[in-house]
């Protein structure tokens, strides 16, 4: 296999290209720039191949040199065709096949995920999660995404669509009205009555704010439930946070171990960890990168 992979983190906020050596190191600096998701598929996909080009130009590289393109993006997709199905942060891109887009142009294989699936992955084969085979993982971001990774291979499910629980049942809506971006900023409100974002309102927390504190004491409440449920299932050996709201760990941990403890079976509650993720910013496109490595496994 040639030693040189291209990730793409595909969300509905930024697009982030990067390119990484079978050691998990990055290599250059990774190239970002806004999705722009209301604008076209066609401009959007011309955003991901530029990115993705100017990532190897700026190594120096050919694309003789890439052993492939994995692509990390929200869903639901199809993993199986490659297919982008009706995705809320990607309305334009409705049953778009980006990886046949993506493969066509570039004539090298190109692997596409879930980009929580692509988070999680990469933490097991080169962050907090080395060395575990069984691994629950939660993205805290614009929304909730969760992955699980069992016997070192990405759970997708029958439909590709495992890890979902954004949609589930929670109080008087879903589970995402509670644990995302627009969930922090609903309970801010519930409690002081402003409109702050989810950054503004880490920041306030930063400064003591008691109302901010509030917000994210009650956060860690409600991430406990969906946190006890998939644990109380999938029996990890370890949970894996991560995404741009695990930040606010420090703030929303105490209520969450507290919740989440007295909800799960007794021998995980004293055994398994609940952990950040350590791949930072660059943790998508790693990810998305890694699904190379898997299809290699996959196919010896």
């Amino acid at each position: 296999m040639k030693k040189i992979m291209i990730g793409v983190d595909l969300g509905g906020t930024k697009i982030m290209t990067g390119a990484i050596d079978t050691a998990g190191r990055v290599l250059g600096t990774p190239v970002k720039v806004p999705t722009e998701s209301h604008l076209p598929k066609e401009i959007i996909l011309k955003k991901i191949i530029d990115a993705i080009e100017k990532t190897i130009s700026d190594l120096k590289l050919t694309i003789k040199d890439v052993a492939g393109i994995g692509i990390g993006t929200t869903g639901p997709l199809d993993i199986e065709t490659g297919v982008i199905l009706e995705c809320p942060q990607l309305p334009t891109m409705p049953f778009f096949p980006l990886r046949e887009a993506v493969q066509s142009y570039f004539g090298i294989p190109v692997s596409i995920n879930n980009d929580a699936n692509c988070l999680i992955f990469g933490e097991c084969i080169f962050g907090a999660a080395v060395h575990k085979k069984n691994v629950l993982g939660f993205t805290l971001g614009t929304g909730i995404g969760c992955a699980t990774v069992m016997d070192g291979k990405i759970l997708n499910g029958a439909t590709g669509t495992a890890g979902e629980i954004w949609t589930s049942p929670y109080q008087e809506g879903i589970m995402e009205d509670y644990i995302s971006g627009a969930g922090v900023s609903k309970i801010y409100k519930s409690i002081s009555g402003n409109d702050k974002s989810s950054l503004e309102i880490y920041q306030m927390a930063e400064c003591g704010d008691a109302d901010a504190l509030q917000t994210w004491a009650e956060f860690g409440t409600h991430l406990a439930v969906p946190l006890a449920w998939a644990i109380n299932i999938i029996d990890p050996e370890i949970v894996v946070l991560g995404g741009s709201i695990a930040a606010a760990h420090p703030f929303f941990k105490d209520t969450m171990e507290v919740n989440l403890r007295k909800r799960i079976c007794p021998v995980p509650a004293e055994k398994t960890k609940v952990v950040l993720a350590q791949l930072g910013d660059y943790a998508g496109f790693i990810g998305a990168a890694c699904l190379l490595l898997e299809n290699c496994k996959n196919r010896k």
